[in-house]
């Protein structure tokens, strides 16, 4: 079983720093996680937006477009991540903005995963997950 899965990066142009939105949607407010991840990315080079906990799914998209971002990345780890997931594509959707790609991490199983990449999430950091993982899609994102 691998820990990391994900689909085709190859939509995001060549050779840029990345602008990527993290956010912890709904109620969970555990977020040490997410801050380390936003640390790795900015070491990284990226430009990274944290919006912080409980944001509504709307809310993330707006703030997507309004950032002008080419990532959304989505913290959970309450077990929502299926119905998150799904209100931030259809919000991303709504927006005019579903061109975005959104990657999704926490304790997501091999399972979940797969049915989040059929829903149309770009990647899935689920459990065993490393930084690695997370440091090489971006990367691969970035070149």
């Amino acid at each position: 079983m691998t820990a990391v899965t994900f689909s085709s990066i190859e939509d995001i142009p060549a050779g840029r720093q990345l602008r990527v939105l993290l956010a912890k949607a709904g109620l969970d407010g555990h977020d040490r996680g997410v801050k380390v991840i936003a640390r790795l990315l900015r070491d990284e080079g990226h430009e990274v937006i944290y919006t912080g906990i409980r944001q509504k799914p709307a809310a993330v998209a707006r703030t997507a477009v309004q950032e002008d971002v080419d990532v959304v990345g989505l913290s959970t780890l309450s077990g929502a991540h299926m119905r998150l997931a799904t209100l931030v594509l259809q919000a991303l959707s709504d927006e005019g903005a579903a061109d975005i790609r959104f990657v999704i991490g926490g304790t997501i199983t091999a399972g979940d995963a797969e049915a989040l990449l059929k829903l149309g999430v770009d990647a899935v950091f689920g459990i065993g997950s490393t930084l690695d993982d997370i440091r090489t899609w971006f990367q691969a994102a970035a070149a």
